[in-house]
C-alpha cells in the first residue's frame, strides 16, 4: 500500500516595499493542508498591520514553538532594489523564501516518506514568485491577489514573520546609524526621518531613488 503523501499550503507576504531605507523582506510560511492554527491565548490570527508590536512578537514565538508551522525569510537590500526596482526586488526575495521552504520540505519525512504535494501557494498584493510570467508558467498552483494577508491564515503568518524580522533588523541598524531614528520609524518616510535626512544626508541603507521623491 502506498504511503499517504503530505499536502501543504504556502503563504508569502512582504514588508518594507514603501520604505526609504532598509531592505524589502519577504517571508514564506507553510502549514499542512486543512490545518487550523489555534492559539486562544493570543486572540484571533490577523494580518501583521492589525497587531501591535508585542502581539506580533508573541505570535512569532508561538510559530517557532509549533512544529507544524514552517517559515523562511529572504531580504533584498537597497542597491539591489535600485538595480531591479522595488517590485523586482520583492519578487526576487519571494522566490528565495519559497525555495528555502521547498528545501525544508524536501528534508522532512511524513509517515516514513519524503514525498509531498503543494496544494496551493497564496501571495499578497502585487507579489509574485520571481515574476508574474515565471509564476504563471512554472508554478500554476500559486495565486496572487489583494488582501490575501487578511483572508488567508497562512499568509497572515507570513506577514507577521516578515514584519517582526524587518523591525528587529531596523532596530539593530539604528545602533549603527543613530542619527536617523530607524528604531522609531523603521525606515519609512515620517517627518522625523525626513528631518534627519535633511540634517545628515543619505546613508548606505537608504534607497537613493526613493529619497529623491520623498
Amino acid at each position: 500500500m502506498a504511503k499517504p503523501m503530505a499536502r501543504y499550503v504556502i503563504g508569502i507576504d512582504e514588508v518594507g516595499r514603501g520604505a526609504l531605507a532598509g531592505p524589502v523582506v519577504v517571508a514564506a510560511a507553510c502549514v499542512k493542508y486543512g490545518m487550523r492554527s489555534k492559539a486562544s491565548h493570543l486572540g484571533k490570527l490577523k494580518d501583521s498591520k492589525k497587531l501591535s508590536p508585542l502581539q506580533r512578537e508573541k505570535w512569532l514565538q508561538y510559530f517557532k514553538g509549533n512544529s507544524t508551522i514552517i517559515f523562511a525569510v529572504a531580504r533584498v537590500y537597497p542597491r539591489q532594489i535600485e538595480k531591479r526596482n522595488i517590485s523586482g526586488a520583492a519578487n526576487l526575495a519571494a522566490i528565495r523564501a519559497y525555495e528555502k521552504i521547498i528545501k525544508n520540505l524536501e528534508n522532512m519525512e511524513y509517515n516514513g516518506s519524503k514525498k509531498f504535494d503543494i496544494k496551493a501557494i497564496y501571495l499578497d498584493g502585487g507579489l509574485f514568485v520571481k515574476s508574474r510570467k515565471y509564476q504563471e508558467k512554472a508554478i500554476p498552483e500559486a495565486k496572487t491577489f489583494p488582501k490575501a494577508d487578511e483572508t488567508v491564515p497562512v499568509v497572515a503568518i507570513a506577514s507577521i514573520v516578515a514584519k517582526v524580522d524587518r523591525d528587529r533588523l531596523m532596530q539593530k541598524l539604528a545602533k549603527q546609524y543613530p542619527e536617523y531614528g530607524f528604531e522609531i520609524h523603521k525606515g519609512y518616510g515620517t517627518k522625523l526621518h525626513l528631518d534627519a535626512l535633511k540634517k545628515s544626508g543619505l546613508s548606505v541603507l537608504h534607497r537613493t531613488t526613493f529619497c529623491k521623491t520623498a
